[in-house]
C-alpha cells in the first residue's frame, strides 16, 4: 500500500500544480501554531490566529504557494489550516473560557460550520499532516474518526504527534495507535524538530 501511495504522490508532485496540504486534527492540538510556523518559515508570515479557547480557527485558512526546499527537492504547497475535528460542540464548554451565553452558543454554531467545511475539503486535498496531542490519549473517537475519513478516500497521511516540549509528551502513544502511518514528533510552539518535519513530508509526501 504504501509503494502504491508512493506512486501516486509521485504523479501529484512531479505535476506542475500545486499540492494542497491539508493540516488536521482535533481542537486544540497545535494545528494553527503548526500552521503559522510553516507559513512563517516558507512565506514570511503567519496564517491565522492561535488561542487556548477550543475551536479558534472556524473556517479554512489557507495561504497560497509555499515553497520547501530540502537539499536539492523543492514543491509547492497551497497550506490549508483546517478547523478542529469533533464529533460534538456544546456551547457550555466555551462558557468555561468566560464567554456569555449568546456568545458561547454563536462560537458553538461557528465551529459545527467550520467541522462541516473542513470535512467537506477532504475532497480538495492531496495529502494530510494529521496532528495530535502528544500528552492526550491519542486513541479517541474524534481521532480514529480523522484518520478513517482520509484513509476512506486514499489520502495519504503523515501523523504530526505535536508538543514534545511538555513533560508529560507521550509521542510513542501517537506511533502506537496509528502504526500504519509515519509518525514525525514536534513541538509547533518550540519549533523543535521542524525541520526534521520538513523532511519527513519531503520524503513520504513527494
Amino acid at each position: 500500500m504504501f509503494d502504491a501511495i508512493k506512486k501516486f504522490l509521485n504523479n501529484i508532485f512531479g505535476s506542475n500544480k500545486d499540492v494542497s496540504l491539508g493540516i488536521y486534527g482535533p481542537p486544540n492540538a497545535g494545528k494553527s501554531t503548526l500552521a503559522n510556523k510553516i507559513s512563517l518559515d516558507l512565506l514570511g508570515e503567519e496564517l491565522g490566529e492561535v488561542s487556548e479557547v477550543p475551536h479558534e480557527t472556524r473556517e479554512v485558512k489557507k495561504k497560497e504557494r509555499a515553497v520547501l526546499k530540502v537539499d536539492d527537492q523543492e514543491i509547492t504547497m497551497n497550506l490549508l489550516d483546517m478547523p478542529g475535528i469533533s464529533t460534538k460542540v456544546d456551547f457550555k464548554d466555551f462558557k468555561k473560557f468566560g464567554l456569555e451565553d449568546d456568545s458561547a452558543k454563536t462560537r458553538a454554531k461557528e465551529a459545527t460550520k467550520g467541522i462541516v467545511e473542513a470535512i467537506k475539503w477532504l475532497d480538495d486535498v492531496d495529502a494530510c499532516l494529521v496532528v495530535f496531542d502528544s500528552t492526550k490519549d491519542p486513541y479517541t473517537q474524534v481521532n480514529v474518526t480523522i484518520i478513517g475519513n482520509l484513509e476512506a478516500k486514499k489520502i495519504p497521511i503523515l501523523v504530526v504527534a505535536n508538543k514534545i516540549d511538555l513533560e508529560d509528551a507521550n509521542p510513542d502513544a501517537v506511533r502506537d495507535a496509528f502504526p500504519q502511518h509515519p509518525v514525525v514528533e514536534i513541538s509547533a510552539k518550540e519549533g523543535k524538530n521542524i525541520n526534521k518535519l520538513y523532511e519527513e513530508i519531503m520524503h513520504h509526501l513527494s
